[in-house]
């Protein structure tokens, strides 16, 4: 499946911004890693029983499992685009990261 967008779904939603972002590769969901503030990626594979997502940051390729806390350098093969937009920002998106976003972190 293709992925749910450019963005983190949840943040998109309520206006909220992430650290780095990592892709569902079962339904394509796009939700926040674990150091962003809402770490909806966890939130996602915890709900849905997805456990395995794919870096959604521009040149990684990596896949991480999170119900064995495994990091796979590959793994299945996904609908294209493979990572967010190269010029929007990490953390992202612009405009909506605040200045202090580095004491938000987890």
């Amino acid at each position: 499946m293709p992925p749910s967008g450019d963005g983190c779904v949840e943040c998109d939603e309520v206006g909220g911004w992430w650290f780095h972002l990592r892709r569902c590769a079962r339904c394509g969901h796009v939700g926040c890693c674990d150091s962003s503030p809402a770490q909806h990626a966890t939130a996602h594979a915890r709900a849905t029983g997805h456990p395995l997502v794919r870096s959604y940051e521009p040149g990684e390729t990596w896949f991480w499992n999170y119900d064995t806390s495994e990091m796979y350098e590959s793994g299945p093969e996904l609908a294209p685009p493979l990572s967010r937009p190269a010029d929007q920002p990490a953390p992202g998106p612009a405009g909506r990261v605040p200045k202090d976003w580095a004491a938000a972190l987890h």
